[in-house]
């Protein structure tokens, strides 16, 4: 065993709780869990370990935050597109005709979020699926499907609601 030097330190009583725990979990002294944490403080790769560390971790914020602003662009251009097309194509309604007007669009409006809500519980994203479809799996499966196929709707699975006098789920 090496000599050793005796220190007495002061240290706040909630690290003093989790060092006592810690070292009692583990089953060593508290004084060799210290030593560990001072020697790998100390250690002149732990700078270097720390900033690998930190280094991956903004590497991951970043790729997180291009998704994001990726994301972002796909819905501002969704949102343009159809309120261009919307105005574009849509007549003013009449006077005499908007109270029914509004009572459709409530109900429109109710189903809409309906729909929205299932889409979100099975965890589906329409912004993934539009990058899936700009950018299809190069990889398919071994049934030759790529990825993400499975969600779409097969002919007898889309005209099946349509039979049963229902509207179809997803649009």
């Amino acid at each position: 065993m090496s000599p050793r030097t005796r220190l007495n330190l002061f240290i706040e009583p909630s690290h003093a709780r989790r060092l006592e725990d810690l070292a009692a979990h583990r089953g060593i002294s508290k004084s060799s869990l210290v030593a560990a944490a001072l020697a790998s403080f100390l250690s002149p790769d732990a700078a270097d370990q720390r900033e690998a560390a930190l280094a991956r971790r903004l590497d991951r914020l970043s790729r997180q935050l291009d998704k994001l602003d990726r994301d972002q662009n796909i819905l501002i251009e969704t949102l343009a597109i159809y309120v261009r097309v919307f105005l574009t194509v849509s007549t003013p309604v009449p006077p005499a005709h908007q109270d029914a007007a509004r009572a459709q669009g409530k109900l429109r409006y109710g189903q809409f979020i309906d729909q929205l809500a299932r889409h979100l519980q099975r965890g589906r994203s329409l912004v993934r699926e539009v990058h899936e479809e700009i950018y299809p799996d190069p990889y398919p499966d071994a049934y030759g499907l790529a990825a993400g196929a499975d969600d779409i709707p097969s002919v007898d699975e889309a005209e099946a609601p349509a039979q049963n006098g229902k509207e179809a789920d997803d649009a």
